[in-house]
């Protein structure tokens, strides 16, 4: 069933457990992910950025999404990640994403509130979720020193939440996108204090990785919304190469996409069960 976001995650706050995120780079994903979901009873969220809706194509992503959703037994949301902009957003509200992202986290304070009330205010009149970002989660090419300046401050995060008014806020305590060179180190106790001032669902990116320890005690400080997306990549890629090594002369797409899918839903399920959300549907 096709439902918000916020409905999804207010549920998982309550419950203490979080929901799985999973970026989709490519429209098979989607089947995927959605599939694992049902079988594990587990509400999900189905993941575009940017980049792979300019690949997959707008229309495509929706209809693919939005069908999976529709037809699934459990809760889905389709949900906009990193959206650069109000006009991309806005998009997203019109193909029929049911929760999108703001990110403005690298800009100055009153731009981030401005470009995030602008955008709860349209994504609310559509009955849209909106996440937003304080502080700035950064990429594994940054440095520990960056990232650690990049940390969201608990009353900046107050503030910020009461300013702008989004439905979940994604925080930054350590965690970077893309596998990590060296294991990270969260500062977990930053996501009890932010929780303790900030009484919406937080958002964990740059999760793939992380060792499983410290994605539980996040979890269990504050963390609703848990997003994948490298590791999905990762399962994909290695699981294809394998296969077309092993079988060179196989020319079938769909026996050589088959292991491809699936170790995406080995990822998945991993992470469902993970989170706590397995059986919460």
């Amino acid at each position: 069933m096709l439902v918000t976001g916020k409905q999804i995650l207010d549920a998982a706050r309550a419950g203490g457990y979080a929901v799985g995120a999973f970026n989709c780079h490519t429209l098979d994903m989607v089947t995927a992910v959605v599939e694992v979901a049902t079988a594990e009873r587990a509400p999900v969220i189905i993941q575009f950025t940017e980049g792979s809706i300019k690949t997959n194509g707008w229309e495509y992503c929706s209809a693919v999404a939005r069908t999976a959703a529709i037809g699934a037994p459990v809760p889905v949301a389709i949900h906009l990640d990193h959206g650069p902009n109000f006009e991309t957003v806005l998009r997203a509200i019109r193909h029929g994403f049911t929760s999108v992202m703001i990110d403005g986290s690298e800009l100055p304070y009153a731009e981030n509130v401005a470009v995030t009330r602008k955008v709860v205010e349209a994504a609310h009149a559509a009955g849209v979720s909106v996440e937003a970002e304080i502080g700035h989660v950064g990429g594994v090419e940054d440095d520990q020193g960056s990232v650690h300046g990049w940390m969201t401050e608990p009353a900046d995060a107050e503030q910020f939440w009461q300013d702008a008014g989004m439905d979940y806020l994604a925080t930054a305590f350590g965690t970077a996108h893309g596998f990590y060179k060296e294991e990270p180190k969260l500062d977990l106790d930053r996501v009890s204090l932010i929780a303790r001032r900030v009484h919406i669902p937080l958002v964990m990116h740059g999760g793939s990785g992380v060792p499983d320890e410290q994605v539980l005690a996040a979890i269990a400080r504050g963390i609703c919304k848990f997003n994948v997306a490298t590791e999905l990549k990762d399962a994909w890629a290695r699981a294809l190469r394998t296969f077309l090594n092993e079988n060179p002369d196989e020319m079938d797409p769909r026996r050589v996409m088959a292991p491809a899918r699936t170790a995406v839903k080995n990822v998945v399920r991993d992470k469902i069960r993970l989170c706590g959300s397995a059986g919460k549907a």
